[in-house]
């Protein structure tokens, strides 16, 4: 069975009560609390629910913004769904292979980045995996 077609049971046996809320029930950590927030490591951000990577930490950077932020994650990892549940529009970024929830990604707030973008995760949605990285 594919992890995306896992049972909410079957999810809640596998991941921690806070992973779940994010993952599963797209929550969101507190800001600045997260283990990958002010993280710097060569390797690579997995998804904390399948295991597929999402992020190579080379397009990680510090916004300011209490979440770890990338400016690109790995071709196809990652995929975008629109977002209004707090009454404005925002860009919800899930792990395309278990459409677990990571966070949301801005555009045009002026970080020189590459691509003038930021995935803004939550930590508690990945694992990192030191080395890996190409």
């Amino acid at each position: 069975m594919s992890s995306a077609q896992k049972s909410e049971q079957e999810w809640r046996a596998v991941l921690s009560p806070e992973q779940f809320r994010v993952l599963r029930e797209k929550g969101t950590e507190m800001p600045g609390v997260g283990e990958y927030n002010k993280h710097k490591g060569t390797g690579v951000y997995n998804c904390a629910g399948c295991g597929t990577a999402l992020y190579k930490s080379s397009t990680k950077f510090d916004s300011g913004c209490g979440w770890p932020a990338f400016f690109d994650a790995i071709p196809g990892a990652v995929s975008r769904h629109e977002d209004r549940s707090l009454g404005r529009q925002r860009i919800e970024i899930t792990c395309t292979a278990c459409n677990g929830h990571l966070g949301h990604v801005f555009k045009g707030e002026g970080f020189q980045t590459p691509t003038d973008e930021r995935h803004c995760v939550n930590s508690v949605s990945m694992k990192f995996k030191e080395g890996g990285e190409q």
